[in-house]
C-alpha cells in the first residue's frame, strides 16, 4: 500500500489552489482482505474498507449481514449485537497491519473488549444498510520501530443512527516471542480435550448445536467451555488456544442460560483477558445473576482453568422492548 499524501493524513490543511478554483480532496480507499481481518473466508469478514483521516483517526464502511450463520439474526427482529465486537476487533488488526506497520506473522492477544449497544438499533429490517464506523487509535506502544500494542475506541452509525460503541486493548507478540512464551503448547498442538456434548441450544440462544460453546458441569450456574476446533468461524484456522472471541461468546451463553432471559441481547458488554486458556484442559465457566426484574438483567461471568483466572465479563441485558438509546 502506497503512503498516504499529506492531505491525507490531514497535516499540512488545504493545498494551494492557484487557479482560483475549488479544490477536490480525495481519500485513498483501501480495502480489507481476508489476511487483513484474520478471516479466510469472505463472507465472515465484516469491515470492507477504510480511508485514513490522520495518523490515528479512520473512517471505515463496515457491512453486517443478517444471514450470517453465526453474526445475523438472534430472533425476528433483532440482528447479533455480538457483531459488534468481531467488527471492532477484525478493524482493529486490519489497521494495525495496513496502517501501523505491524507484519503479517504477528501474533495478537486481546486485553479488554468492551461494547455499548442499542439493541433495538440493531434491526434485521436495516441490515442491507452500511455501517460507517469511526476509529481512533489511542495508547499507541512501540516497540523500536515496531507496534506492541495499541487501543482502539470506535463509533457505529448506521441508517443514520449511532448504534453502538466500543472500545479494545490488542498486543502484537513476534514470532520469536511468541514461540518462546508458548513453545510447550506449540509443540503439543493436536493436544485436545475430548469435545463434550453441548447443553440444549435453547438454553443459551442458539438454533444449532454446533454454535453451543458450553457443556454441562456438576453445579448450577457453571458450564464447562466447549471449544469445537472444527467450527469455521469460532476457530476460523489451526490454533494453540482458545480464541477470546470464543470466550466473548462463551459468557454471552452463559448469560443467557443463568438469567433464562432470551434472546439475551447485551446493551453493555465488558470483559477482560488475564492468560490464555488451553485446550488441552478444562475450563469453567461460572456465572453470578447480579441483578434481575422485569426491566434489566446483568449477570458476572468468570472463566478459570487449573484455579487460575481466565477472563471476567459482565452483560446486562435491557427490556425485552428496549426503550433506552445512547446519549
Amino acid at each position: 500500500m502506497s503512503a498516504p499524501t499529506e492531505d491525507q493524513t490531514g497535516h499540512r490543511g488545504s493545498p494551494a489552489n492557484t487557479a482560483g478554483k475549488p479544490v477536490t480532496r480525495t481519500r485513498t480507499r483501501t480495502r480489507v482482505t481476508t489476511e487483513l481481518a484474520h478471516r479466510p473466508r469472505t463472507e465472515d469478514v465484516f469491515p470492507l474498507e477504510w480511508v485514513r483521516l490522520s495518523d490515528v483517526r479512520f473512517r471505515v464502511t463496515a457491512r453486517w449481514p443478517a444471514d450470517h450463520t453465526f453474526f445475523g439474526a438472534v430472533d425476528e427482529r433483532h440482528q447479533d449485537p455480538m457483531i459488534v465486537g468481531e467488527t471492532l476487533r477484525q478493524t482493529s488488526m486490519a489497521l494495525a497491519h495496513a496502517e501501523f506497520g505491524v507484519p503479517a506473522d504477528t501474533h495478537f492477544v486481546m486485553r479488554d473488549l468492551e461494547i455499548s449497544a442499542d439493541p433495538d438499533r440493531l434491526l434485521l429490517a436495516e441490515a442491507a444498510e452500511p455501517v460507517t464506523v469511526d476509529v481512533v487509535c489511542s495508547e499507541v506502544r512501540r516497540r523500536g520501530r515496531g507496534l506492541n500494542g495499541m487501543r482502539t475506541t470506535m463509533e457505529f452509525h448506521r441508517a443514520g443512527r449511532l448504534v453502538a460503541r466500543g472500545t479494545g486493548s490488542t498486543g502484537c507478540t513476534t514470532p520469536a516471542a511468541y514461540r518462546r512464551l508458548r513453545g510447550r503448547q506449540l509443540t503439543a498442538r493436536g493436544a485436545r480435550m475430548p469435545l463434550p456434548a453441548p447443553i440444549s441450544p435453547e438454553l443459551v440462544g442458539r438454533d444449532r448445536s454446533e454454535d453451543v460453546v458450553l457443556a454441562p458441569a456438576d453445579r448450577p450456574g457453571t458450564w464447562l467451555l466447549r471449544a469445537h476446533t472444527g467450527h469455521p468461524v469460532l476457530f476460523p484456522r489451526p490454533n494453540d488456544h482458545v480464541p477470546g472471541m470464543v470466550l466473548f461468546e462463551a459468557a454471552r451463553q452463559a448469560a443467557t442460560a443463568a438469567s433464562g432471559r432470551r434472546p439475551f441481547l447485551p446493551s453493555d458488554l465488558s470483559s477482560s483477558f488475564s492468560r490464555y486458556a488451553e485446550l488441552d484442559r478444562p475450563c469453567w465457566i461460572d456465572t453470578e445473576v447480579l441483578d434481575k426484574d422485569d426491566d434489566e438483567v446483568s449477570v458476572r461471568v468468570t472463566g478459570r482453568q487449573d484455579d487460575e483466572p481466565v477472563f471476567a465479563a459482565t452483560l446486562t441485558c435491557p427490556p425485552a422492548v428496549p426503550v433506552r438509546s445512547l446519549p
